[in-house]
């Protein structure tokens, strides 16, 4: 056998063993779950918090926390990223009960207390559930959707199917074909992807105003994913850079608070644009 006809024969065994582990392993690669035991009790400073649990019809288990805020305006629903468990995410619930709103948590299957076989037809369907639960006691004109990171993903996808008051998208990906493909551009993601979680599709169909937050030295998910998804629908869309952010730290600058205050308590504008440049064109060239 030619030496060249050995070497391609390596190449492309080596690369089929390359897709089947990745088609196998991507779970282990994409997801990074805390397990916590059933007896596990959430305990959180100066916050008010109450566990709950839903049994979905393929019989796994949501498990979830409720945070209460004092005379609450309203509700959000947070999809957190894709590590750990709500034990730790938790901590964040404090950014919108002190703005008076409550806040929803739910471990995906296979996080903190939550049990299930994951899948993304599964993930979508719990997350529906969850919301059609939460819209029984709150009117959805009072839901505001809150997606961190992979949650960005599932959170878009219920804005598209129902009415909440806002979506909120935080650090959001276009999609995660996308982001797997900045780091594995020779592999056919199109077919191997579990996961590939359009989100630019999914924002088409979203008629709520949507808020897109993002640090601009994000170096997980770049800024420039946020920049595509805002003009997807530019009309109803507000970008928020959040100047020097990156991917884990949007928590720790003053500037992601500012924004979420803002967000969440608009200030009413009233502009005469008949008294500004708005329709004011440059002359051209000729016109000089």
């Amino acid at each position: 056998m030619p030496l060249w006809l050995t070497i391609l024969l390596i190449l492309v065994a080596a690369y089929l063993l390359a897709s089947i582990l990745l088609y196998y392993l991507q779970d282990y690669f994409l997801f990074k779950p805390e397990k916590l035991p059933e007896d596990f009790q959430f305990l959180y400073e100066n916050q008010s918090v109450e566990e709950y649990n839903l049994r979905t019809r393929d019989g796994a288990v949501l498990n979830g926390l409720h945070f209460k805020a004092e005379n609450p305006i309203g509700v959000v629903l947070y999809l957190k990223g894709n590590s750990k468990s709500i034990k730790g995410w938790g901590k964040f619930a404090v950014d919108f009960t002190g703005h008076q709103y409550d806040v929803i948590m739910v471990d995906y299957r296979g996080f903190g207390k939550s049990t299930g076989r994951r899948s993304q037809k599964a993930l979508k369907r719990d997350l529906q559930y969850v919301y059609d639960k939460l819209r029984k006691l709150v009117p959805e004109k009072h839901i505001i959707l809150y997606g961190r990171s992979l949650g960005s993903g599932f959170a878009t996808k219920l804005a598209s199917m129902n009415n909440p008051q806002l979506l909120i998208l935080d650090a959001p990906y276009y999609s995660l074909a996308k982001v797997a493909g900045r780091y594995l551009p020779f592999m056919p993601l199109s077919i191997l992807l579990k996961y590939p979680m359009p989100t630019y599709k999914w924002l088409k169909y979203v008629q709520c105003p949507i808020h897109i937050i993002h640090g601009t030295d994000d170096k997980l998910i770049p800024f420039s994913s946020s920049v595509k998804l805002s003009k997807i629908k530019a009309k109803s869309t507000t970008l928020h850079p959040v100047v020097g952010g990156g991917h884990k730290n949007m928590n720790t600058i003053k500037q992601y608070h500012e924004i979420i205050h803002d967000i969440l308590h608009p200030i009413q504008r009233n502009i005469d644009y008949s008294k500004t440049s708005l329709q004011v064109k440059h002359a051209t060239k000729n016109e000089e």
